[in-house]
């Protein structure tokens, strides 16, 4: 009596280097790479996460399960859905410049998404180089604010190469996430810490399929001292996903540790009577205008 012969395919694990659209270019153990498709069922995964696939031919395969996430970014979509950014996520690099302008909402907006996820948040001050007196003795005073809450701030200039090489030193064998506002350098350092982006981006585009690496993808990229940068287009709009009026505060450092000593267990710190958190913006042991920016967030997530 003859028996059918099953095919056994062998699940390999990977990481999810690139997002193309539909398709997912996915890195083995050895550094080469395949153009997959997800599992129909499958949830939409990042780049940064860790996967089970199988080949299905030549440098193409099937995504068969996400292994568990250590961190997962995600912005809003349609219809009241999230969108993954990246996973696995050991920091999120938030570059501000004078030039165009410092946005502190955006860069609070940031630093929230950091301490709901347990993300190790680092600020990057880019062209330094251009700040005079008068811009330096502004900068300062908003740098300032962050470096009180002990937030990590590093000084650079892409365009002359200084503070680089302790940029890169943060960056050593982290998964870091580069974010900003359009304008600020984030293209110009990503540059200067890969020596060999056009080829990485070369080995990915012919991965991919498609001929060249398209702009609206997100792509992890390997740093040549050790670790990896994920650029993601478009995600200076992210937003806070699963956050609402009620646990924000949450996200804010010396908000969130005064909240102990309001009278009210679940004061929002807004119109409560003796609220810790007023009482301490009023003496000065908390700045108004981080204060006023939480107020503004609180407003964006009511509507």
């Amino acid at each position: 009596m003859s028996q059918a012969k099953t095919v056994t395919q062998t699940i390999l694990k990977g990481r999810v280097v690139a997002h193309l659209g539909k398709a997912l270019i996915v890195e083995d153990d050895e550094g080469k790479t395949a153009r997959c498709m997800k599992r129909t069922q499958l949830e939409q995964p990042a780049v940064g996460d860790y996967v089970e696939w199988m080949r299905t031919e030549h440098n193409a395969g099937r995504v068969e399960k996400i292994l568990e996430r250590q961190s997962l970014l995600s912005r809003p979509a349609k219809n009241g859905k999230t969108r993954p950014v990246a996973a696995n996520l050991n920091q999120i690099v938030v570059i501000l410049a004078v030039k165009p302008n410092i946005d502190p909402l955006l860069l609070d907006q940031y630093l929230v998404a950091c301490e709901f996820q347990d993300i190790a948040p680092l600020i990057v001050l880019n062209k330094i180089d251009l700040l005079d007196a008068s811009a330096r003795e502004e900068t300062n005073k908003l740098i300032q604010i962050y470096k009180d809450l002990n937030y990590e701030v590093l000084e650079v200039s892409a365009k002359e190469l200084s503070g680089l090489d302790a940029l890169r030193k943060r960056l050593q064998n982290e998964t870091s996430l580069l974010v900003g506002q359009s304008g600020v350098g984030k293209s110009t350092i990503t540059n200067a810490l890969l020596p060999d982006l056009e080829l990485q981006t070369k080995t990915l585009s012919t991965a991919s399929g498609l001929g060249k690496h398209t702009t609206t993808s997100s792509t992890l990229y390997k740093l040549p001292e050790g670790g990896d940068i994920i650029d993601s287009p478009g995600v200076n709009i992210f937003g806070l996903a699963n956050i609402t009026e009620q646990n924000l505060a949450y996200g804010f450092r010396e908000i969130r540790e005064l909240a102990e000593q309001c009278k009210y267990s679940n004061c929002l710190h807004v119109k409560e009577p003796k609220c810790a958190v007023k009482d301490n913006v009023a003496n000065g042991n908390v700045s108004e205008q981080r204060y006023l920016r939480y107020l503004k967030l609180r407003d964006k997530l009511a509507y």
